[in-house]
């Protein structure tokens, strides 16, 4: 009888370990999981395949618009630009405390004729990029990560100025007069209306 006790002491004590140790393991793995999810949404310049080429999908920057599946549009639109000096000098003293996010596509036309304007025209204003946010979008104006969620995003590309944590104004699909003029009425406090502005 004592060895039946025994056995059954050790079989329940092996059971009720392993289950703490499944606990664990499971804890581990969800910890695991967590993690893998925040990095992935950190992920830079992911592309997905789209048409005969790439596109860039969600968080991006300035090097994954320098791919060379881009460099078609993105390096002439870029050289190719030159700001109006009178404009840059003004936008200066404007555009230290403000933050930048931009929607584009790199499917898009729109985007492919703005974003090379927009970047050189914050080099030649030595804007810090580290204040600027880059999401790339589908077709459908999204991202796996949601980055569009309560942005409004209705066209490409959306150009949003924040100060403060508070917006601005944005430009939307297009400029009215030029990418520098419709930043400097929006960022002098102008009554600026894009194209979709209600």
């Amino acid at each position: 009888m004592k060895n039946i006790i025994l056995i059954f002491a050790t079989i329940l004590m092996v059971g009720c370990n392993s289950t703490s140790k499944k606990q664990k393991s499971d804890k581990i793995a969800e910890e695991i999981s967590q993690d893998s999810k925040s990095e992935n949404s950190e992920k830079l310049n992911e592309t997905t395949p789209y048409e005969e080429s790439i596109m860039l999908i969600g968080k991006a920057d300035r090097q994954g618009l320098e791919m060379k599946e881009f460099s078609d549009w993105f390096d002439p639109g870029y050289k190719n630009y030159t700001p109006n000096k009178e404009v840059i000098e003004k936008l200066k003293p404007l555009i230290k405390d403000v933050d930048i996010t931009l929607f584009m596509g790199t499917w898009c036309e729109d985007s492919h004729r703005d974003v090379p304007h927009l970047y050189k025209i914050l080099d030649e204003l030595n804007y810090d990029e580290s204040k600027m946010q880059v999401y790339a979008v589908s077709e459908e104006k999204t991202t796996p990560q949601g980055y569009e969620d309560d942005k409004n995003i209705i066209q490409v590309p959306t150009i949003i100025f924040y100060r403060d944590g508070k917006e601005l104004g944005r430009i939307v699909e297009y400029s009215i007069y030029t990418v520098e003029q419709d930043m400097l009425d929006i960022l002098s406090g102008k009554d600026y209306k894009n194209p979709y502005s209600e």
